[in-house]
């Protein structure tokens, strides 16, 4: 009988590396033009924003729980993290994301659409005092998606490729009035429970009838690989600290076991196993940035009967010891999150 062992839950990744060169990787540039113009508006907004909040770097969160703003003065490291369902926009700077052998690069005006809860390698890859990484990440809600679509009178034709539900695309002008919009709406906080549902589902509608919207139906479609995959992904995220067996997981997708493999390596460039097992290790990696926990008791939080075992996984996949990258984490943490507000 095949089995799930025994690991860690989910969570944000190190600065350090995943272990994998990104010169060997396959680079998959998108198909947009290069020459993709900010909207003024947008981008004087969003400094204006920053500004307001006493300007600096890091996290700018605003008074819609989903929808953040990011800025930096310096590139990044490269980070794993548990990717939810978003909306992630650059408006200056240049970003990069690494999921199995593919690299997705975006830089100023255009935008990355993931579509299902994905572990992946990110980073900011283009930025300076003088020229800021400055971006949006807004968080998409999928059964919205799926609502929108029902509406359509020509609904997307379905993406062909079998690959992960995520693609980079320009940030045209609607959808740059919508994000525009959200974040005016957060000066007046009692209209954002109104207003902000009829913004969201445009933001939908635009994804949905863009160049990539085959992207997304292929995910809210009930009957589809990527919403049958989808059901799996919950329930590991959902039960991560959990010995799940592998005829679990395809039955929660309605799919044969042969059937099952090929359709969820496809989509997240893993296995199950190593699926699970990188949830665990971010969740564990959070509770120990987070929480305080020290390196025993969060291998146990997480699945995990080994502390040594667990140490072991995390240094093969952060490259650096439990207890180091926690403090290497830490200051990151309270540098970025926290807010840096010099730019020297």
């Amino acid at each position: 009988m095949n089995r799930m062992p025994e690991a860690p839950k989910n969570l944000p990744d190190p600065a350090g590396g995943d272990g994998l060169p990104v010169e060997a990787r396959v680079l998959r540039w998108p198909r947009n033009a290069p020459e993709v113009r900010v909207p003024p508006s947008l981008f004087e907004a969003v400094t204006s924003y920053i500004e307001a909040q006493g300007g600096g770097q890091g996290v700018f969160p605003t008074q819609i729980g989903s929808f953040n703003i990011v800025c930096s003065f310096k590139e990044r490291m490269r980070m794993r993290q548990v990717y939810k369902p978003s909306l992630c926009v650059v408006l200056q700077g240049a970003k990069e994301i690494v999921l199995g052998e593919d690299t997705l690069r975006y830089g100023a005006g255009q935008c990355l659409a993931v579509g299902m809860t994905l572990p992946a390698t990110g980073h900011i890859i283009e930025a300076s005092p003088d020229a800021p990484y400055t971006g949006l990440t807004l968080e998409l809600d999928v059964a919205m998606i799926r609502d929108v679509l029902e509406q359509l009178e020509a609904p997307p034709a379905p993406a062909v490729r079998s690959g992960p539900c995520l693609f980079v695309r320009q940030i045209d002008e609607p959808l740059a009035e919508c994000i525009l919009r959200l974040l005016r709406m957060c000066e007046t906080p009692k209209a954002i429970p109104i207003l902000f549902p009829s913004v969201m589902r445009e933001i939908c509608y635009w994804l949905l009838s863009g160049p990539n919207g085959g992207e997304l139906r292929k995910l809210v479609e009930p009957e589809s690989n990527a919403a049958r995959i989808a059901k799996a992904l919950h329930l590991l995220h959902e039960n991560v600290a959990r010995t799940l067996r592998l005829e679990q997981l395809a039955e929660a997708a309605r799919m044969s076991l042969s059937s099952f493999h090929q359709h969820f390596k496809a989509l997240t460039s893993m296995t199950p196993l190593q699926f699970q097992k990188q949830l665990r290790l971010l969740e564990a990696r959070r509770l120990m940035v987070m929480e305080d926990t020290n390196v025993t008791e969060a291998a146990y939080q997480v699945g995990y009967e080994s502390a040594s075992q667990f140490s072991r996984e995390y240094s093969r996949m952060f490259g650096v010891a439990p207890k180091r990258d926690v403090m290497n984490q830490q200051r990151l943490y309270s540098e970025y999150v926290g807010r840096t507000v010099q730019a020297g």
